[in-house]
Order: C-alpha cells, then sequence, then structure tokens
C-alpha cells in the first residue's frame, strides 16, 4: 500500500472513531437533558471537540440526534437477532418470556437507550416531525416482534384472545421504557429490578388463556 491511500486509510479510521465518540457521548446528553435542553455547544464540550469541528461531522442537531437514534437501533438489533432466530421454534409463551427478560436484562445494562427513546418520543411528537416519524419507525419494528408473539401466542391458544395483539405490543413495550423514566425519578426509593419485575409477572400472568 502506497502512502498516501494508507494516509487515507488512517484518517477515514480516526474519523470513524470520532464519529462513534460523538454519538456516544450524544446518547447520554440526550438522554439526560433531551433533545430541546441539549446544544451542539454542550455536545462540543462534553467529547471536548471545538463546535466546529462537531459540526463538520454533522451540520445541524437534527443530523446528529438521527444519527444516533439509527446507531442505537443498529446495536439493539445486533443484541436481539441472534436470539429471536434461535427463540422461533419455542413455545409462545416460552418466546415472550425470554424477550422480556432479555429486553428488562438489555435496558438494564444500558438504561440510556431506554431512557433516549423515551425522552425524544415525548418531546419530538410535538415538536419535530422528522426526528418523531425517525423514532416511530424504529420503535415499530420492536413493537412488531412483540405483536408476532402474541399473534402467534393466539393461534395456538397459549393467550388469551380479547386483547388486541397490536395495542397490547405497543403498551408492553411502551411500558417498560416508562418503567425506566419512573425509576429514574424515583431511584432514591425504587429500584430497577423489582420493579420491572412486577411489571413482567403482570405481562406474563396477564396474557395467558383462561
Amino acid at each position: 500500500m502506497g502512502r498516501e491511500p494508507a494516509q487515507r486509510e488512517i484518517k477515514q479510521e480516526r474519523a470513524a472513531r470520532t464519529r462513534v465518540e460523538i454519538l456516544e457521548a450524544a446518547i447520554t446528553l440526550f438522554s439526560r437533558r433531551g433533545f430541546l435542553a441539549t446544544t451542539m455547544a454542550d455536545l462540543s464540550r462534553a467529547i471536548r471537540m471545538t463546535p466546529g469541528a462537531l459540526y463538520w461531522h454533522f451540520p445541524t442537531k437534527e443530523d446528529l440526534l438521527l444519527a444516533a437514534i439509527e446507531e442505537l437501533h443498529q446495536r439493539c438489533v445486533r443484541e436481539f437477532n441472534s436470539h429471536l432466530q434461535e427463540a422461533r421454534s419455542r413455545p409462545a409463551r416460552e418466546q415472550l418470556q425470554s424477550f422480556t427478560e432479555r429486553t428488562q436484562e438489555f435496558l438494564r445494562c444500558h438504561r440510556e437507550y431506554g431512557i433516549f427513546f423515551a425522552m425524544l418520543a415525548a418531546e419530538a411528537a410535538e415538536s419535530n416531525d422528522r426526528v418523531a416519524d425517525a423514532i416511530r419507525e424504529k420503535l415499530a419494528v420492536y413493537a412488531k416482534v412483540l405483536e408476532g408473539i402474541i399473534r402467534h401466542g393466539q393461534k395456538t391458544g397459549e393467550f388469551r384472545q380479547d386483547v388486541d395483539a397490536l395495542h397490547a405490543a405497543h403498551g408492553l413495550f411502551g411500558g417498560y421504557m416508562g418503567v425506566l423514566v419512573h425509576q429514574n425519578l424515583f431511584r432514591a426509593t425504587l429500584d430497577y429490578a423489582p420493579l420491572v419485575g412486577a411489571l413482567h409477572r403482570l405481562v406474563t400472568d396477564g396474557t395467558q388463556a383462561r
């Protein structure tokens, strides 16, 4: 490899690392402060980068936010894809149990991910259509997985028939995000594990066929 191609490759690798660092800082700040209260100046200080350099990577705050949404989505897909493939052959009740347990553990280890989506969903719904569309698109993917499990369970007779699968799926997924936000508010008196454990029992027991 010649000198110039090697230098270009080094610059590309450095730019890719910088992009990841920016996205990590953005995810953290947006989950703590929300989209509206976080400025590009806040982000540049968090990653010790000049505002000009930050704008070179992301021309607007909206561009940065959309990239952060896509980055988080890809992380979630990588986390759950193989797990979901393996679980497809199991009964619906086991699939639901496995999916909810995996979701709880994932959000326990990455609290900021769930809070990020919850905060942005609340803000963007009334303030930014482009961001709201991006959030809806990603969250709909996760709800679709739950919907499929519920429909499968209804067909096999494992789950109750008097629940609409689409609305139940969105309600359940929204509940898990809401638990994170609620526990964050009451973190001095409420722990995540028992709180989400109570929700898990309500979900698994409440979906069973009577």
